[in-house]
C-alpha cells in the first residue's frame, strides 16, 4: 500500500505498533523530543497509547532523517508520517457530534473558502434586503460605524451561540480523550504538571529537533517553522485579547465601539492581525517546500483550509479597522464575519483541534515523568 493511500484506524494502529516496537528497541532518537522518553516507558502499545504518543509528536522530522530503518530500508519505518496519520484519526475518533467527524475529510482549502464566502453572502443578502443604501453608505464612528449596519446585540447573539457550541464540542472531545489515556480529571489540573505542559506548548519546546532546530521543511536544520508557528499562535492570542478587552470596555465601563486607533483593543488587534498574516503565509510557504515523506496526505486540506481562513480573517479585519468610516465598510464587514464564522464552525473539526490534544498529551507526559516504572526512575 503506498504512503498516499488512506488507511483505516485499525491499519494505522497495527502499523504504529510495528514502528514503535522497532523504535523502542533502537532508541537512537531518544534525545529529540518527548515521544521517545514516553515510548521507552512501555513494553506494549495499545490503541490509546498510540493516540497519546501521536499527539506528543510535533512532526519536526529530525528522527526520520536520523533513522537507519527509514526507506529504502526493508523495515520501511516512517515515524513522523505514521504518527501524523494517527493524529488525524484521533480528531475523528473523539469529535463531537460524531456525525461531524467527516468534516475532517471535507475541510479542504476550497471548502473552507466556500464556507466563508457562503456565510458572507448571507450577511450581504440580509443587508441588501433590509436597506440596500445603508450597506454602501459611509457611517462615522459617532454613528457606531459597523454597528450601524449590524446591531451589537445581533453580533453577540450570533457569535455567542456559535462560541458556546464550539466550547461544548471541545469539552466533549476532551472528556472522551482524557479518560482513554487512563488519567483522572483531577490529575489534568495539577498545578506543577499543567504549568510544565503549558510552558512546553507556549514555547514550542519540541519544535527544536533536540536543540538546533527541526529538519523542516527539509533535511537542513531550521527554526523557521517555530517562528511562523509563534507568529500564528501569538497573533491569535493577541486578537483574542483585543476582543476580551473590548468586551470589558463595553460591559464594565460602557465604552462603545468603534475605539480610537491607538486604543488598547485596536492596537492588540492590529499587531495580532499582522501576526496572523505573516505566520500562516510563512507556514504555507514551508508546506510547499517540505519533504513529502514527512507529510500525511489526509491532513493537507485540513491544514491549508485553516491557514487560509486565518489569513482571510486578518486581511479583512485590518481593512475593516482602517476603512470603517468609508462606503466599502459594509461589504468588508460581511466578508470578515463570513471568514470568522467559518473558522469558528470548523474549529472542532479542523486543524485547530490539534491544540486541545497536544496540550492534553503534554500534561500526561509530565504526569508520567513523576511516576516510577520498573527499571526506570521517575525524573
Amino acid at each position: 500500500m503506498s504512503g498516499a493511500e488512506r488507511k483505516s484506524l485499525p491499519e494505522l494502529v497495527e502499523e504504529a505498533q510495528r514502528l514503535l516496537s522497532i523504535c523502542n528497541a533502537c532508541r537512537y532518537c531518544e534525545g529529540y523530543c518527548a515521544v521517545f522518553p514516553a515510548l521507552q516507558r512501555r513494553l506494549a502499545f495499545p490503541e490509546q497509547d498510540i493516540h497519546y504518543l501521536a499527539n506528543l509528536c510535533h512532526n519536526c522530522g529530525s528522527c526520520h532523517y536520523a533513522c537507519q530503518y527509514a526507506p529504502p530500508h526493508e523495515f520501511d519505518l516512517n515515524f513522523p508520517r505514521t504518527l501524523a496519520r494517527v493524529r488525524e484519526q484521533t480528531y475523528r475518533k473523539y469529535a463531537w457530534p460524531g456525525a461531524f467527524a467527516s468534516l475532517y475529510d471535507r475541510n479542504a482549502l476550497a471548502v473552507a473558502l466556500a464556507s466563508a464566502a457562503g456565510i458572507a453572502f448571507m450577511f450581504l443578502l440580509a443587508a441588501l434586503v433590509a436597506d440596500p443604501a445603508r450597506l454602501f453608505q459611509a457611517h462615522s464612528d459617532a454613528q457606531g460605524s459597523f454597528y450601524a449596519l449590524i446591531p451589537h446585540g445581533t453580533m453577540v447573539a450570533v457569535f455567542g451561540s456559535v462560541s458556546a457550541f464550539v466550547a461544548v464540542a471541545f469539552a466533549v472531545g476532551f472528556a472522551r480523550f482524557w479518560p482513554d489515556m487512563g488519567e483522572r480529571l483531577a490529575d489534568f489540573v495539577k498545578p506543577a504538571t499543567a504549568l510544565e505542559a503549558l510552558r512546553d506548548a507556549f514555547t514550542l519546546r519540541y519544535l527544536d529537533g533536540g536543540g538546533d532546530g527541526c529538519r523542516y521543511p527539509d533535511e537542513k536544520l531550521s527554526h523557521s517553522r517555530r517562528v511562523y508557528h509563534h507568529l500564528t499562535f501569538y497573533g491569535f492570542l493577541l486578537c483574542f485579547a483585543a476582543t476580551s478587552v473590548a468586551t470589558v470596555y463595553h460591559y464594565a465601563f460602557g465604552w462603545k465601539a468603534p475605539y480610537p486607533f491607538l486604543s488598547l483593543p485596536v492596537v492588540l488587534g492590529t499587531v495580532g492581525g499582522i501576526g496572523l498574516i505573516a505566520g500562516p503565509l510563512g507556514l504555507m510557504a514551508l508546506r510547499r517546500r517540505r519533504d513529502p515523506e514527512l507529510a500525511a496526505p489526509e491532513q493537507k486540506g485540513m491544514d491549508e483550509g485553516f491557514l487560509a481562513l486565518l489569513v482571510a480573517i486578518s486581511v479583512t479585519g485590518l481593512a475593516l479597522a482602517f476603512l470603517r468610516e468609508t462606503g466599502v465598510m459594509g461589504v468588508l464587514l460581511c466578508l470578515h464575519l463570513g471568514a470568522v464564522l467559518a473558522l469558528f464552525l470548523t474549529m472542532p473539526y479542523g486543524k485547530f483541534a490539534h491544540a486541545l490534544y497536544r496540550v492534553a498529551a503534554l500534561v500526561r507526559f509530565h504526569l508520567e515523568r513523576r511516576r516510577p516504572v520498573a527499571f526506570i526512575a521517575p525524573e
